[in-house]
């Protein structure tokens, strides 16, 4: 059976090369707005269902999605990509010496080919503290445009390492798409079809 990463993301790609070999890439287009009443858990879950929906109509055949997203929770204010280089340099340094929550949700679901037959949906929660970050030093990260299409504005995996100082949960979750977890939900709908 076709398995399909609801994602244009190199990073998801890389990571779920890891775990499946054969798999292809449907990245969909779907407006994320976190609803006025929504909480951070909520919205991470919904869109890494969405995604995943919204792939599995693009593919319209039997196959099986995992689509996923990730999102900064600041206290639980959610932070997302920035809009322009005042907004990403702002984010970051506002994540200096504190502690912030990195919420990815990863959905998997098979497609039947007309409607979704088997959904499962968890949400993988990393605690991550980040050292002193100076203007200068974010506004020079911000020029290596790895931070544009970064929730809040950074990569772990990339040149905001400098300045991770410690990590309490799942480093692949933080980068994108939580290995562990994955696997055992494609594990767990690939065992209810038997």
């Amino acid at each position: 059976m076709q398995l399909v990463l609801a994602s244009g993301s190199p990073r998801r790609r890389e990571l779920l090369q890891q775990i499946r070999a054969d798999f292809i890439c449907l990245a969909s287009d779907i407006p994320e707005q976190q609803g006025a009443e929504e909480t951070a858990s909520a919205y991470v879950r919904r869109l890494a269902y969405e995604k995943a929906l919204a792939s599995a109509h693009l593919h319209d055949k039997p196959c099986m999605v995992v689509g996923s997203d990730t999102l900064i929770d600041r206290d639980g204010e959610v932070m997302e990509k920035p809009r322009d280089q005042t907004h990403g340099v702002a984010m970051l340094l506002s994540l200096a010496q504190r502690e912030h929550k990195v919420r990815t949700a990863v959905c998997v679901m098979y497609y039947d080919g007309k409607s979704v037959a088997t959904v499962q949906i968890k949400e993988v929660v990393t605690d991550v503290w980040m050292g002193d970050i100076s203007e200068t030093a974010a506004e020079a990260y911000w020029q290596t445009g790895e931070p544009r299409d970064k929730a809040a504005g950074y990569a772990i995996q990339g040149g905001a390492a400098r300045w991770i100082k410690r990590i309490n949960g799942s480093y692949t979750a933080v980068v994108g798409l939580p290995l562990y977890e994955t696997d055992q939900l494609l594990q767990a709908v690939e065992a209810k079809l038997g």
